[in-house]
């Protein structure tokens, strides 16, 4: 598959027939844009003004032999892997190439697969160096040089500032992108944001693969020739076609089947597919991003996904996280999906109470991001005027005294402890008052959570704090 930066091959060879035929090899086979050159003494300033991702150097060649400037290559551009092709089969100049940093070694005449094959590895050797350096540079300096391109994933969170990082880092890779996540964080806005800033030329093709049997996926993803099969009265075109260039994202991969993984792990170890109908194979231009709620390595184990599938699809991977661990997030989606509610429906904005995010953040949101702009986008359908009603959230969220985090036993546990007699029983009213503080405390104080959290109204709870207060 071409490199998303579209660097070109440099082949370097005093003989014209060689640079033409391998020239052709490449362009055939899918590769990126091929620079040809029969003078040595030209390839270190072409490298200069030009970055290239692979040089395929001829090792006997007059003027500056081809040994000479690997050495200088690998000394100057240590980023870029070199092929060394030679007529002659000397063990001994070989292992010396290989010494002075040669990706691997060739003896004319080449064989076409095996050429091609070494040249699919070095590329990918240079794109994942690019992507360290890249992860390096946004890991030491903390920034992000496309902010705009994440601007519609509304987050304040440090994990997701985190994640934009590596994406970035990742986005001009040719290679594979496995993202995982619940349902409803949002995994396809990521999809296409890594899309946008990769540099893709092409279009961004999303399906679900969700439920296709094998007939149906062969036939979306790889189109079919006229009279394939009974109904096929004209050609179509697969979306993988339609994706060249840019990025075809698969979502709900984990429900592929068996027999449809054999054929997306064909079409990416080989970059190429058969469309149905057709003997001649087609090269594959689009990189592929897939996406999943489901644990890939659980379904593995139960023989369900294939291991090499996962393995090609998680060269590169990131896991978005759940809603209820970036809560932080919470206030700002309100705010966005408020906005975005009362311009669909026409509305003014309501006046939100500050008490809806503190409710909101007691909530384990199994829906997520997408469960919260259903809720609001509720409470705007209902809402008539003045301050708007938590009535809608309450009916979603219950009673939120259910998270493990919220437990009130090591306040209770605490009181013997301090006691000095780790084995006296709290009194009622111990116990009491610690269930109140502790209620308090994950409502950030706010007395309306606390009373829900309690399972009493919130007169009942100001009346037991005014006791206390009286009390002291």
């Amino acid at each position: 598959m071409p490199d998303q930066q579209t660097f070109p091959i440099l082949v370097v060879d005093d003989e014209e027939e060689i640079l033409f035929t391998t020239s052709i090899t490449l362009r055939s086979a899918g590769f990126p844009p091929v620079l040809t050159e029969s003078d040595s003494r030209n390839v270190m300033g072409i490298l200069a003004r030009q970055e290239v991702a692979l040089v395929l150097l001829d090792l006997y060649m007059p003027h500056l032999p081809g040994y000479e400037l690997l050495k200088e290559i690998t000394a100057n551009h240590p980023e870029i892997p070199v092929i060394v092709v030679t007529a002659a089969n000397e063990v001994g100049m070989a292992v010396e190439c290989m010494k002075a940093g040669a990706f691997d070694y060739f003896v004319k005449p080449m064989e076409p697969p095996r050429l091609l094959a070494t040249v699919r590895r070095a590329l990918e050797m240079h794109s994942l160096r690019s992507q360290v350096n890249s992860l390096s540079s946004h890991i030491l300096t903390g920034g992000l040089d496309n902010e705009e391109a994440f601007a519609p994933i509304i987050t304040r969170s440090r994990k997701m500032h985190s994640i934009f990082q590596y994406l970035e880092a990742i986005a001009p890779s040719n290679q594979p992108l496995l993202i995982t996540g619940e349902t409803g964080v949002g995994k396809e806005l990521i999809a296409r944001t890594v899309h946008n800033i990769s540099g893709c030329r092409g279009p961004f093709v999303a399906v679900n693969i969700a439920g296709l049997d094998d007939m149906v996926f062969s036939d979306t993803l790889f189109g079919h020739l006229k009279g394939a099969f009974t109904g096929a009265d004209r050609q179509r075109e697969g979306l993988i076609a339609k994706a060249a260039g840019g990025t075809l994202f698969l979502d709900e991969i984990g429900d592929l089947q068996p027999s449809s993984q054999v054929k997306l792990l064909r079409l990416l170890q080989e970059q190429e597919y058969y469309p149905l109908g057709a003997d001649t194979p087609v090269h594959a231009a689009a990189r592929v991003v897939v996406a999943t709620n489901r644990d890939l390595k659980a379904i593995m184990a139960d023989g369900s996904f294939r291991k090499d599938l996962y393995y090609r699809l998680s060269a590169h991977q990131v896991l978005i996280p759940p809603l209820r661990d970036r809560r932080e997030d919470i206030p700002l989606l309100v705010d966005h999906f408020f906005d975005e509610a009362a311009a669909s429906l026409s509305r003014q904005k309501p006046t939100i109470p500050p008490e809806l995010a503190c409710y909101l953040g007691t909530y384990a949101f199994p829906g997520n991001i997408r469960e919260l702009r259903a809720m609001v986008f509720d409470a705007m359908a209902r809402h008539e005027k003045g301050v708007l009603s938590l009535a809608g959230f309450r009916e979603v969220i219950g009673n939120p005294r259910s998270p493990a985090e919220t437990s009130p036993l090591p306040f209770i546990e605490g009181l013997r402890e301090e006691s000095g007699n780790a084995g006296r029983m709290p009194t009622l009213k111990e116990a009491e008052d610690a269930l109140i503080a502790h209620a308090l405390s994950i409502a950030n104080g706010n007395q309306g959570i606390a009373s829900a959290h309690l399972g009493i109204t919130r007169q009942a709870l100001n009346k037991r704090l005014n006791r206390k207060t009286a009390d002291e």
